[in-house]
């Protein structure tokens, strides 16, 4: 099992120092299974569904950060 907590401060949100976006802190964690060759995960991002802005490139074209995501995935090594 795993737990990350990604802080990102208030940034400029363009080249002119016009505007910030806020900071935010997003969760992500994981849980997995292996037994010889076979593996299995569930990973999932942004825990608690955090509204946060990932970047922009001006006033009119923000970016919204993903919402909470939730990726299984199984293999098998042989």
């Amino acid at each position: 099992m795993s737990l990350g907590l990604f802080y990102i401060g208030h940034r400029q949100g363009d080249l002119n120092n016009s505007f910030t976006l806020p900071s935010y802190l997003r969760t992500d964690a994981a849980i997995f299974y292996n037994q010889g060759g076979f593996r299995a995960a569930l990973n999932v991002r942004n825990l608690f569904d955090v509204d946060y802005f990932e970047s922009s490139q001006s006033r009119l074209r923000v970016f919204p950060g993903d919402p909470l995501t939730v990726v299984g995935s199984i293999s098998w090594e042989f």
